[in-house]
């Protein structure tokens, strides 16, 4: 199936880092955000096309995932993700980057969060997208889910609450009303029915 035929699923997720801001890590349930990272990529792969933005966090769980399809791990690969990542970080680039077809390398400005702009603006462009999901994180994925917002008006949003941290402050701050987002803890289940009612 060619990538342009499958629907794409937006991934922002990260684990929070204590040392670099409390509001963020202090509510953080790491276990669940793994939990939910990796049953969002087994819910996804093949039927639709994943992008997310190669947080060094979360690059080894798909990948981890995607590696237990056996035989149908190369074609996922090849044709079912795409990851980005700014050459802003390039030496902090995760070593299972190397692992995927799909890495869009975009040019630094040479500044930290002109570069991270300009990488979310290209990824963005991607194409259309069925939904965002947004585990976990920091900062970055609040910014992610606002420009998500603003330029996929049309596209679901499921901030997992559950996981805590970002996720839990876009949930509260857009007063979303599914209390599954904050309860649910069975994240397979969770992504089947969310992602089979679109």
């Amino acid at each position: 199936m060619a990538e342009t035929e499958l629907r794409n699923i937006f991934l922002s997720a990260s684990i929070p880092l204590s040392e670099r801001d409390p509001k963020y890590f202090g509510s953080a349930d790491i276990i669940a955000i793994r939990d939910a990272v990796t049953a969002l990529t087994e819910v996804v792969l093949p039927q639709y096309h994943l992008v997310w933005g190669g947080h060094p966090s979360i690059t080894p769980l798909v990948y981890q995932v995607i590696l237990k399809r056996g035989q149908n791990s190369k074609e996922l690969i090849r044709q079912h993700v795409t990851l980005y990542q700014s050459r802003f970080f390039e030496k902090y680039f995760p070593i299972d980057n190397n692992k995927f077809e799909n890495v869009r390398l975009i040019e630094s400005t040479g500044e930290r969060e002109s570069s991270l702009l300009r990488m979310r603006e290209h990824m963005f462009r991607f194409g259309s997208f069925e939904a965002g999901v947004f585990i976990g994180g920091m900062e970055g994925v609040e910014i992610e889910f606002d420009l998500f917002k603003e330029l996929h008006p049309n596209a679901k949003l499921f901030p997992i609450a559950s996981t805590g941290a970002a996720a839990k402050k876009i949930f509260e701050r857009f007063d979303f009303d599914d209390d599954r987002l904050i309860a649910d803890y069975s994240y397979s289940s969770l992504f089947n029915d969310l992602l089979s009612k679109y």
